[in-house]
């Protein structure tokens, strides 16, 4: 690619208040000394022992030293063993005075949890799910949206050594019970409901059906925001669950204690339940936190997500740091797409991160925030879920605010981290990812395993990373894991995305390698698609497929092959939205539904989803597409004719 504009530079005051500053000034100190920020990078990937020691104790994560890295293979290595600590006690170790929360849902005034309030609330719901029988290693699943209550859960599991995993209520039940059935929950905390876009979403049929679906559920602790629906039989309230005036106390955990079960895509089936474990997550955010994101005691730190998304879990991260995190639960574009410039200017956020998508959208509106709000205390913005388009960036220098620095990232559920990200000390590029991030030793591999530089090819890593999987929920054996992450290259971590690694070291990711789909930053695979639509009567099978779009905005075609005697008109169209909307999500309801007379299979009876989805992209059919391997092979001349039809190009 051509190199991409200057947008961005960092002078020497800027530098000199940094993370990053302060911790190449630490490590001089010890007799280490970089000229650059690759110098540094290039010692983070390859003295791995050296460099996460350093993270050790420079972020006093514990009193002892513990032997850095024992066992150093991929899958399967081992990162300080022996340490015990505790992601929650590591939130609340240090005195903190003001305010821990702000939470902004929509038509509703802002609410606060000071540092002692939030403190308490966690000592007492921890109280409380211990009265209710909940151990260490036991599951408490929060059906929740982004609000105190569900960062309160959160720690207050981590606290006790129970482990935390959450779905966000815009989730209809088939898919929440796709993910919480694999762990078997012993409780569930659950809202009767979430505002979006000015209208009230009642989620207390929901929580109904997910709760008689989990046979293993001892209790369920129900959040009345507004339904007066009936309770369900043996609800504790959340009023009573955080009655309580004790203060939390911590379960001394092993590193590799896990901490939260995340959910992958469900590219192949159901959902991957991903388990992170208390020491790999807290030594990997405080790090990108601090050094990557530049996050410091006091900011207000704000990422617009939901607790569907990983970002959730990283903005709560930034707890870590001493900043106030700031929540907003709703459409960003309620009642207009200035709702989150408004709440950046009302709190004073310092650190404001969304999606690529949203950003597109601020620019094709033409906002200017820069003329219509008070941004002083903004000094950076973070932007991932998909890749930011070159535009976007350019408007957020011309839009926003000048001198600003715009980190944009790359990672993933998998890692719930980036492995490309920002640094507050290098220039800012059009289109461009800043770095790899410190000890993260990413490369761009051709289909040999060979590496690339200024060429596009899959993002891999070939050094361990602490906050990798200790493992996937119910893989006994460890083939699940291997097989998604280490199959295609043997010890080496393939993530699936496309990515370059320009000759100055700066990174551009060009969306996914496999069929997942991504939208508004969250992913989730074909088959969770599939499994509602294909429960019609009226639709035979279908193929979902994710194109890149102008901005960051993807396009989700959805195609569908009718039974006999069935044709896709407005009353069966608006049927297949329906029904992704109520039993999915309403963010994978398709921007385009398109009848076809058959999808294509491999001769195994695989959906030739990535090959469908090249072809539509403008590539050869008789490059991306094995006719050979294929049960019927003129199933692909319709998806061929298509992408003809619309000139090789994106439809």
């Amino acid at each position: 690619m051509t190199g991409g504009k200057l947008l961005w530079q960092p002078d020497s005051n800027f530098v000199r208040r940094t993370n990053m500053h302060a911790y190449a000034k630490w490590l001089e100190s010890r007799g280490l000394r970089f000229k650059g920020y690759d110098e540094l990078w290039r010692w983070s990937v390859d003295d791995l022992e050296g460099f996460w020691g350093s993270v050790w104790k420079y972020f006093e994560l514990a009193e002892a030293d513990y032997p850095v890295l024992s066992d150093h293979k991929m899958p399967g290595a081992r990162w300080f063993e022996g340490a015990e600590l505790n992601f929650a006690e590591r939130v609340f170790k240090e005195r903190r005075d003001g305010v821990a929360i702000i939470a902004k849902a929509e038509k509703k005034a802002d609410r606060t949890l000071t540092w002692q309030e939030l403190e308490k609330k966690v000592g007492a719901l921890a109280s409380s799910l211990k009265g209710m029988g909940v151990k260490q290693g036991d599951r408490v699943a929060g059906y929740l949206s982004n609000s105190p209550e569900a960062v309160v859960g959160f720690l207050a599991c981590a606290s006790i050594g129970a482990i935390w995993s959450c779905c966000s209520p815009d989730f209809g039940a088939p898919a929440v019970v796709d993910r919480f059935s694999q762990i078997q929950p012993k409780v569930l905390i659950a809202t009767d409901g979430y505002g979006y876009g000015g209208k009230w979403f009642d989620r207390t049929d929901a929580v109904a059906a997910i709760a008689g679906a989990l046979p293993t559920l001892g209790k369920v602790v129900d959040i009345r925001v507004r339904s007066t629906g009936g309770e369900i039989p043996g609800s504790v309230s959340w009023d009573d669950a955080v009655a309580g005036t004790g203060a939390p106390e911590f379960e001394s955990l092993p590193f590799d204690h896990p901490l939260w079960i995340l959910y992958s895509s469900g590219t192949t089936g159901l959902p991957k339940p991903i388990v992170h474990g208390h020491g790999g997550i807290l030594v990997e955010l405080s790090k990108a936190l601090s050094l990557h994101n530049d996050i410091r005691e006091g900011d207000r730190f704000f990422w617009f997500t939901t607790t569907g998304w990983m970002m959730w879990n990283y903005l709560v991260g930034g707890l870590l740091r001493g900043a106030s995190i700031v929540l907003y639960n709703g459409s960003p574009s309620y009642p207009d797409l200035g709702s989150l410039w408004d709440l950046v200017e009302r709190t004073g956020t310092a650190f404001m991160g969304g999606s690529a998508a949203y950003f597109a959208s601020c620019a094709k509106a033409g906002l200017e925030p820069k003329s219509s709000h008070q941004l002083r205390k903004l000094r950076a913005i973070g932007s991932t879920g998909s890749p930011l388009a070159p535009e976007s960036f350019e408007w957020i220098y011309s839009g926003v605010k000048e001198n600003l620095w715009l980190a944009s990232m790359s990672g993933g559920t998998d890692v719930c981290t980036g492995f490309v990200g920002g640094s507050p000390t290098l220039p800012v590029y059009s289109g461009e990812i800043q770095c790899r991030c410190l000890g993260a030793k990413v490369e761009a591999f051709d289909e040999n395993g060979a590496p690339l530089v200024g060429q596009v090819g899959e993002l891999v890593l070939t050094e361990p990373l602490p906050s990798m999987p200790l493992y996937l929920w119910g893989d006994s054996d460890g083939s699940r894991y291997a097989e998604s992450y280490f199959s295609l290259y043997p010890g080496v971590w393939r993530h699936g995305d496309w990515i370059e690694i320009t000759k100055r070291g700066t990174c551009v990711i060009f969306g996914r390698s496999d069929a997942t789909i991504k939208r508004l930053g969250v992913r989730i695979g074909t088959s969770e698609i599939y499994r509602v639509v294909d429960a019609i009567p009226e639709v035979a099978d279908s193929l979902a497929v994710d194109l890149p779009g102008e901005g960051g905005n993807g396009k989700l075609v959805l195609f569908v092959a009718l039974a006999k005697g069935k044709k896709l008109g407005p009353e069966l169209e608006a049927k297949i939205r329906a029904k992704i909307r109520s039993d999915l999500s309403p963010r994978y309801v398709p921007d385009e539904v398109v009848e076809a007379p058959s999808v294509p299979k491999t001769l195994n009876g695989k959906k030739l989803e990535v090959p469908i989805k090249r072809v539509l992209m403008g590539g050869d059919p008789a490059k991306v597409i094995n006719r050979d391997s294929i049960a019927d092979p003129a199933s692909v001349d319709f998806y061929v004719a298509l992408a003809k039809r619309a000139g090789g190009k994106q439809r």
